[in-house]
Order: structure tokens, then sequence, then C-alpha cells
């Protein structure tokens, strides 16, 4: 981590110089200041990032954590008054935080459907959508009334300002994240059964919308929105209801297009195509009420499993988009948050940490008893439900929201708790597979004659 410091130093260095002294002439200038600026921090940071994140693997360490710690590292200014006599602008506002934050899990979402093989996964999808939707609700509906039972969320007087900041923290953790789950997982790849990681991988892809959906209920009722229980219903099934259909039809008419025009199915225009499917589906789909995440999970599962495209094009363009994607998603967490905050949220974080491990044993264990995974199996999928990007992007929606009052103080802890499910449960993952014995042994190399 030493060199990464050095980096972020002399990232910042260079920062301040530029906006303290900026040049005197810009007529003949390609760039703005400010675009030159930004393309020269944000290109800096992202390049950190990707040097992180390689030597993580290298390593055996999530790359999520360092570079969560590399935005930590950067003193963003966010939190300084506007009036004080040295105060500089933001390198990243909050409003751009998470603007950028809900287009990375657009892309990181599509990947995920573009990436999976339904004809493998059908088998777990029974198992999937149960852990995905009751197991979702019920770990949002536990979470909640645990908070509001110890006192843990904040607010002033009644039910009304508390409910809401338990329903959305309940919410927010309902998500898992099955991308760093198996970054965990690379010193026993190939070595686990298969269902199991199907399990995981499809159970992650379902439910982040129905954690979206969630915590925007909770968003709504804090910002003192009449909700009665039809309409809050009918909110809730239109979301997924058009989610599903429109993300469907997107793929399929994509999937179409593709082949029937064999001069758009190539390694430059096949990217393009998917691309601008991906925007204007989101867009649309949210502009009409339904869920964007659900539609863009939807539409790359469709699209990824047609046999009118080149998979391999595709999944390798969507790939680079998806990783960029993510480490801006928590580059930018940890940009907009102080350590400091951090560090005063972890006691009511590693309690909800603790709790977590609570509900998704228990929950985990009833939804999957009549399955055909056996306890072994069904112990480290309990153990697998790490988060990530979700509760992070969802913190930073909220903190953006007006109309939220006690929306500041979810990103430290959303963050706080990413950083305890890393630490603790995260790297116990392999040495837990090995005591269950779902690890086949390696093979030995065969040796000459």
């Amino acid at each position: 981590m030493a060199f990464a410091g050095a980096d972020v130093s002399a990232m910042r260095w260079l920062y301040l110089r530029l906006r303290l002294e900026p040049p005197q002439d810009h007529q003949h200038s390609d760039l703005g200041h400010s675009l030159a600026l930004y393309f020269l921090a944000f290109g800096a940071l992202l390049l950190v990032a990707v040097l992180l994140d390689d030597l993580a693997a290298r390593v055996r360490v999530p790359g999520i954590l360092m570079v969560l710690i590399l935005g930590l590292l950067v003193d963003n200014h966010l939190n300084v008054s506007a009036d004080a006599a040295d105060a500089l602008p933001p390198l990243l506002s909050l409003v751009h935080a998470d603007q950028i934050t809900q287009a990375a899990l657009v892309l990181v979402l599509f990947f995920g459907g573009l990436t999976t093989n339904w004809a493998e996964m059908r088998s777990v999808i029974p198992s999937a959508l149960r852990l995905a939707t009751f197991g979702a609700l019920f770990t949002a509906l536990l979470i909640t009334l645990a908070m509001l039972g110890l006192g843990v969320a904040e607010g002033s007087v009644g039910w009304v300002v508390l409910f809401p900041q338990a329903l959305f923290v309940g919410a927010m953790l309902s998500s898992t994240d099955a991308s760093a789950t198996f970054a965990l997982l690379r010193p026993l790849a190939g070595r686990l059964p298969k269902p199991v990681l199907d399990l995981i991988e499809t159970e992650s892809g379902f439910n982040d919308p129905v954690a979206v959906v969630l915590a925007g209920v909770a968003m709504a009722l804090a910002g003192g929105e009449g909700v009665a229980p039809a309409a809050l219903v009918t909110v809730v099934l239109r979301q997924f209801l058009l989610g599903i259909l429109l993300g469907f039809l997107g793929g399929s008419l994509t999937t179409q297009v593709l082949g029937s025009r064999r001069s758009l199915n190539t390694n430059s225009m096949l990217p393009v195509v998917s691309l601008a499917l991906l925007m204007v589906l989101a867009g649309g789909t949210t502009l009409m009420g339904g869920s964007a995440l659900l539609a863009a999970y939807v539409a790359g599962l469709v699209l990824g499993n047609g046999s009118s495209t080149d998979q391999l094009v595709l999944a390798e363009a969507h790939a680079s988009f998806a990783k960029m994607a993510e480490l801006l998603l928590f580059l930018c967490m940890g940009l907009v948050v102080s350590p400091e905050d951090v560090v005063r949220a972890a006691g009511e974080a590693f309690l909800l940490f603790l709790l977590m491990q609570v509900v998704r044993w228990l929950i985990v264990h009833s939804l999957l008893l009549r399955s055909s995974f056996s306890v072994g199996q069904r112990t480290f999928v309990c153990c697998a439900g790490l988060r990530g990007a979700v509760p992070i992007a969802l913190a930073i929606q909220v903190w953006a929201s007006s109309s939220v009052s006690w929306g500041k103080a979810m990103p430290p802890l959303a963050l706080a708790v990413v950083l305890f499910g890393l630490l603790f449960q995260g790297f116990a993952l392999v040495p837990i597979a090995n005591r269950l014995g779902l690890a086949s042994p390696v093979e030995a190399p065969l040796s000459a004659p």
C-alpha cells in the first residue's frame, strides 16, 4: 500500500497546484481547465485503482477493499464549508457520485445477466428465486425490526422518522454481491461444486432489484409522502413487472436486430449497439416506473443466451465496461466518505454485521430445507452472502436526496458493514469450504514416464 499512498499524495498535490495556480491563457487550449483537471485527477485515480486491483488478485485480497481504501485516502473536501477562506471545490460532488454509481450499477448488472448461462443455471433457478425474493424481503424485515427494537436507527421523535431509516438499512443490506465472493474464492477455482456457485451468482443477480425497490419505498416514507398499503403494493409490482417485461423485450429486439443485420454483428459495432440498448432501456424503464436494474439484468440474460450474437465479443467488451464501472463505484464511495465518519459508525456497523450473519443463517437454511443442497452446501451459501456494490450505491443515493434528513449517516454505515464483511467473513470463505469438505482435492500432475 506504500506506493498507492505515494501516488495519491502526488496526485492530490498536483490537484491543489492546478486549483491554486490556473494557467493564464486558455484561448488555445483544446480542453477547458476544469475538464483537463478532471481528466488528470480521475485518470490517475482510475489507473491506481487498476494497479491495486491487479495487486489484490496476486496477494488474494479483494480488489474492492483496496479501491475503497484508495478513495478514503484522498481528501475530497466534500465536508468543508464553502464559506471557509481556504475552501476548495470537491474533486467529486455528491450529486455526481450518485449519478456515477447508478450508471455503474446498470453496467454491472447487465454484464451479470450477459454472462449467465441459462441452461446451466436452470437447475438452481427455483432455489435462487426463493433466496432472492423471499430471502431479501425477510432479511430486510428482520433487520428493520431488530433496529427498531435495539434503537440503533437514529431519528428524532416517533415511528414516522425511525421506521423509514430502519427499513432503508434493512433494504440496503438485503442485497448480496457474488463478484466479491468469487474474488475471494480464486484459490479454490474449479474445486467447488458448480451448483453452489451458480446459486450464489443467480441469487445475487435477482436480489439487487428487490433491495432497490425496498430502499425506494423507505426514501418515499422518509420524504413525508403518504404511501397507502395498496399503492405501495402497486408500485412494487409495477417496478418488477415492467423491469422484467421491458428487459425481455429490449433483449429480444436487440437479438433480432443483430441477427438480421450482420453488419452490426462485428467486433466494433456489437459493443456499441448493446451499450446503446442498455442506455435506452435503463432510461425508458425508469421513466415508465419500472426497475432499470432488473431490466438491465434481464436484457443481458436474453442477449447473452441468444444464438444470433457473437457471445465472446459481447462478453469481452462488457467485461471491460463492468470492471471500470465497479472500480468507479467503489472509488466514488471512498471519495465521498471521510475515514473519521467510518470509524464513528464502526460500532453500529459491527452490530449490524453480526445480526446479518444470524439472519442469513436462518433464512438460507429455512428456504433451502427441501432443496437438493446438502447441509454443508447450505452452510457455505450462508457464509457467502457478502455485501458490496448495491449497498454503497443506495447509501450514496439517499445521502444525495435532500428530503431525507438521516441520509448523510448511511454511506459511512454501509462502507463499514462492507469492510467488516470483507475482512471477517470474506477471508474465512476458503477455510470454511475446506472444513465443510466442499473443495475437491487438487489433482497431482502426471509424472513423465
